[in-house]
């Protein structure tokens, strides 16, 4: 029998960005599986049958699982929550559109066992290392042999005023404290400029991949990051590493290399993907040979770890092995600090980092098998479906939850993002039914609120008439907010109630976009018609109140600008009303009732 979840939407839910089978996978807009797998729990009982249309990374396949054997953060949420959850095996079906996502999905939930995986990714990597390790190898600056840490790449910039060329690194980096200025000052003149008015330089180089001399965006070695016997250096590259790359530039690209173009969109940037046309373009050649070389060799081992082999590698490659990571000067270092890419994006720097890619991949081995660990030989109850939502192949009336995260508008292009990844798989996701909005797809709101219409349509013909949907939420646009909600209401959706997902750490999108929001709206749908509508208030006298219930809260994240605006949303779904006010614009409402208090306190 069904608990009361009625506890999970009065206050915020937590998803902790953390924990192995979060961080097996780096995916956007993840949420815990844990999280998942308490709504799951306490919306249904052992044996129910629950269905993710929009299944992203599976989180909710894995959230069936973990229902039968949820873990102590997930015993101690419940507790926090006040609810009665009965533990148990449930059944999922997950639909996902993109072949990267049903790959993590179909992985993670029918896993290796971890001890095998283990043994092999340890022989793989022996193996190429073996062969390979010396393209990682540079002297420390005592002259003895270490191994590199990673590589600061730099473009070169041509001075507007003496004509010359100078590295982007020695015009505007500074260590001791760190900093990476906008100011050009050049090495020959020491003239200072705008970075914007110092041009790129390019160059000729022979793509023996394409087969043809190519223009491309001129890089040079800037910095090398090192370690020799366990103590860690760094130093200006030498003529080591200089010879080093002309011994890399001589080796033969294994033939595994996909030779496919970027399918460029929404994401292409004219100044800093120039000359980038192909997958090859985002990797150094070293880091291409080292990450094909360990791609190859899956090949050699038995089939059923083949998967998962390919899974650990892809785990790392977009985010670590590609140019796109980078270096940021933070407060209060005297170095600069690398860090990976920015998740949703296809962003690269002007001074890139080539990490070790054997020395990171290393590293995950530990985490990739405690993650295989948490469901090896349990997720026979998960079925994942690489196939579109808006045609499920399941019974009338025969879901009994459903848990969903749909994409959020034009927030993440993911068949472009993917690509890096999908790519290496040999199936590229074919975006006519993803939901988005996109001028490159030329899918405006009215389109995705089409796409969403007949996926929730769908969702509503199979879940059975006493059943919820919980969806989970984030915009910070009213156009699309209000484009989720007449496609609820289309579908024959009813808003039964709303709250707040508190995820601990944001996504970078969420922390760095215009009018982010904190925390995701969740909107728990019914098939039972709301009669209840209430007349629209005027938003200021809905922003008023949710602020005087924010400042009696003992949450103080809920007088945040961000979890008001997440309310607020919410209050507007849950009477089935258009959102009528953008994050921005409602942000400026905040701050003028702060002012109105201050002068009202004088």
């Amino acid at each position: 029998m069904k608990t009361d979840f009625s506890a999970l939407y009065r206050q915020a839910a937590r998803s902790t960005r953390g924990g192995p089978l979060f961080n097996a996978f780096p995916y956007p807009t993840k949420i815990s599986p844990e999280t998942v797998a308490l709504f799951i729990a306490s919306h249904t009982s052992p044996g129910a049958l629950v269905l993710d249309c929009f299944g992203g990374s599976g989180t909710t396949g894995l959230g069936a699982i973990l229902s039968a054997c949820p873990t102590d953060n997930m015993r101690d949420e419940a507790r926090r929550l006040g609810l009665d959850v009965s533990w148990g095996r449930r059944r999922a079906v997950v639909y996902e559109l993109g072949v990267l996502g049903a790959f993590i999905s179909d992985v993670l939930c029918h896993p290796p066992d971890p001890n095998e995986f283990s043994e092999a990714a340890e022989s793989l990597l022996t193996m190429v290392r073996n062969e390979l390790g010396w393209l990682y190898r540079s002297l420390d600056p005592q002259g003895e042999m270490g191994e590199i840490r990673y590589v600061v790449w730099s473009d070169v910039l041509i001075c507007p005023k003496c004509g010359k060329e100078g590295s982007l690194w020695d015009g505007c980096v500074s260590r001791g404290p760190a900093a990476i200025s906008e100011t050009f000052q050049c090495p020959t003149c020491h003239t200072a400029s705008s970075v914007d008015k110092a041009a790129r330089v390019h160059e000729n180089l022979s793509d023996d991949l394409l087969g043809k001399d190519r223009s491309v965006r001129k890089r040079v070695q800037a910095w090398v990051y090192g370690q020799t016997n366990g103590q860690t250096w760094s130093r200006a590259p030498c003529s080591f590493d200089r010879s080093l790359i002309d011994q890399v530039n001589a080796m033969p690209i294994p033939r595994c290399v996909p030779v496919t173009p970027v399918p460029w969109g929404d994401l292409y940037r004219s100044g800093y993907h120039e000359g980038m046309s192909h997958l090859h373009d985002f990797y150094t050649r070293r880091n291409l040979l080292a990450f094909s070389s360990l791609w190859q060799k899956t090949d050699s081992f038995p089939q059923r770890l083949r998967s998962a082999l390919k899974f650990w590698l892809l785990s790392y490659n977009s985010s670590h092995s590609t140019i796109m990571t980078r270096v940021v000067a933070k407060k209060g270092h005297d170095d600069l600090v690398v860090t990976s890419t920015q998740p949703g994006v296809l962003y690269v720097s002007g001074l890139p980092v080539e990490k070790n890619i054997f020395a990171g991949v290393q590293r995950k081995i530990g985490t990739m098998a405690r993650a295989f660990a948490m469901t090896h030989g349990r997720g026979d109850c998960v079925e994942v479906r690489n196939a579109s939502s808006l045609n499920l192949d399941l019974p009338n009336k025969s879901v009994d939850y459903v848990f969903t995260d749909p994409p959020f508008g034009g927030n993440i292009p993911y068949t472009e993002v993917n690509f890096l990844n999908e790519a290496w798989l040999g199936q590229t996701t074919d975006p006519k039914d993803e939901a988005i909005v996109s001028p490159h797809q030329k899918k405006s709101v009215e389109d995705y609120q089409i796409l969403l219409r007949k996926a929730f349509l769908e969702a509503y013909r199979v879940l059975k008439p006493e059943g919820y949907a919980t969806v989970v939420f984030h915009s910070a646009s009213a156009q699309v907010w209000n484009a989720l909600r007449k496609a609820c209401e289309q579908s024959g959706f009813s808003v039964a109630n709303t709250s707040v997902l508190d995820k601990t750490q944001e996504s970078f999108k969420q922390v760095r976009s215009a009018g982010a929001v904190k925390g995701d709206p969740l909107i728990l749908l019914s098939k039972t018609t709301n009669v209840g509508q209430t007349d629209d208030p005027e938003v200021w006298a809905v922003a008023n109140d949710l602020i005087d219930q924010a400042l009696r809260s003992e949450d103080r994240n809920e007088a945040t600008p961000q979890r008001l605006y997440s309310r607020l949303v919410a209050y507007y779904m849950e009477a089935r009303q258009e959102v009528p006010i953008d994050a921005h614009a409602f942000y400026r409402l905040i701050a003028r009732r702060c002012e109105e208090d201050a002068v009202r306190s004088k």
